[in-house]
C-alpha cells in the first residue's frame, strides 16, 4: 500500500536500515560477530562494565535472553566476568580483549560497507544523515529514559544544544 504519511515512510525506512545494517550477509566472514554480540560489545565498550540486569534494561531486553546471549559471548571467549570494584554481590561483564578485538573488525567491515554506499554523498549530506540518526536515536533514548554512551558527548547537532 502507498500512502504519503511520513511516518508509515520513516517507519518502512528504518525497518529496513535494520535489515540492511549488521545484515546476515557478514556471517559469510569466519568468526564475524552475531548482530546481538555486536550491540552488548558496543554497549559495554561505549559504557563500562555492566552486570547482565543491566545490559538487559540497557538494552530493553528480557533478563533470561540476556542471559543466553551472554553465556554464547562468555564461551566464544568476547566476554568475561568480574568482581563489582563497589563490592555488590553481582559479578559485571567486560569485554576481553579478543571480543574487543573483534567488534573492532566488524565495526570496520560495516564503517567499510556504509563508506561504499554513501561515496558519492557530499560531506556536508554525510553530516546531515550523521545529525539526524543522532537526534532520532538521543530523542529515542530520552523517551525511554536509557541514554546510550557517546564517545564524544560535546559533539551533538546543532539543533541539540
Amino acid at each position: 500500500m502507498v500512502t504519503d504519511d511520513p511516518l508509515t515512510a520513516i517507519e518502512r525506512e528504518l525497518m529496513l536500515i535494520g535489515r540492511h545494517h549488521l545484515s546476515p550477509v557478514h556471517t559469510r566472514v569466519p568468526g564475524a560477530l552475531d548482530r546481538s554480540a555486536y550491540v552488548v560489545l558496543s554497549r559495554l565498550e561505549s559504557g563500562g562494565p555492566l552486570t547482565a540486569r543491566g545490559i538487559a534494561d540497557a538494552l530493553t531486553l528480557e533478563i533470561s535472553t540476556v542471559t543466553r546471549q551472554v553465556g554464547a559471548m562468555r564461551r566464544a571467549g568476547l566476554v568475561e566476568r568480574i568482581p563489582d570494584p563497589d563490592g555488590g554481590p553481582a559479578h559485571l561483564l567486560h569485554p576481553t580483549v579478543a571480543g574487543l578485538h573483534r567488534l573492532a573488525v566488524d565495526r570496520a567491515m560495516y564503517r567499510d560497507g556504509i563508506g561504499r554506499v554513501l561515496d558519492d554523498w557530499s560531506h556536508d549530506d554525510r553530516e546531515q544523515l550523521r545529525d539526524v540518526l543522532r537526534r532520532l536515536n538521543e530523542d529515542i533514548e530520552a523517551r525511554q529514559d536509557q541514554p546510550w554512551p557517546r564517545p564524544d558527548p560535546a559533539r551533538r547537532s546543532p539543533s541539540r544544544r
